[in-house]
């Protein structure tokens, strides 16, 4: 399926005006980290690691589950939108050409889901997580893999989803101590 607005392809024939070799190097780095969610997961797996960024590292893991049920299971098969790679096979790619579907972008996708669940428990470390996200989602539009509209569901969907986990995560810990609370009560009066 071919469906894009016209504005979309201009911008990113804009974006090819701007291609010089070293900067072709580091977008192609830059996508690279995030190759099949790598990045992200060794960054989970790192914080489940370690007891200050636990509860972190729990909420990437579950927003990272919910991303990907929700963006490669689900929507990129629903709306299955052609990529602008697709559509305009006279650009020359500095990537392998992707196989699944543009929308969402699923690079982006992760990125956001994991940069904002960092940034809402480390607010330090989730800036320069940000930052590298933003970094990323403008490296799929450079590339030429990805529409503009892609990118930017993505990083609406995963700030959405890392919020929800975010928030059902405190919602679960509020219930734990108040249950632990009422048990210690009970157990005191008798």
């Amino acid at each position: 399926m071919e469906w894009y607005m016209q504005w979309e392809l201009d911008f990113l024939y804009f974006l090819q005006g701007l291609h010089i070799p070293v900067l072709d190097k580091i977008m192609v780095a830059i996508t690279m980290l995030v190759e099949g969610g790598a990045l992200w997961i060794i960054v989970t797996i790192a914080m489940l690691l370690q007891k200050k960024y636990r509860r972190c590292g729990i909420g990437m893991a579950i927003s990272l589950v919910l991303m990907l049920l929700i963006g490669n299971v689900a929507l990129k098969h629903l709306f299955m939108r052609s990529r602008p790679c697709w559509i305009d096979t006279d650009i020359g790619l500095l990537v392998r050409l992707p196989k699944d579907y543009s929308f969402p972008s699923g690079h982006t996708f992760a990125s956001f889901v994991s940069a904002v669940t960092i940034f809402l428990h480390c607010k330090k470390e989730g800036i320069a997580a940000l930052v590298l996200a933003a970094l990323i989602s403008f490296s799929r539009l450079y590339l030429f893999v990805h529409f503009p509209t892609d990118v930017l569901a993505s990083v609406v969907l995963g700030t959405y989803i890392a919020f929800l986990v975010w928030f059902f995560m405190n919602r679960y810990d509020e219930r734990k101590k108040h249950k632990e609370a009422a048990e210690t009560a009970q157990s005191g009066s008798l």
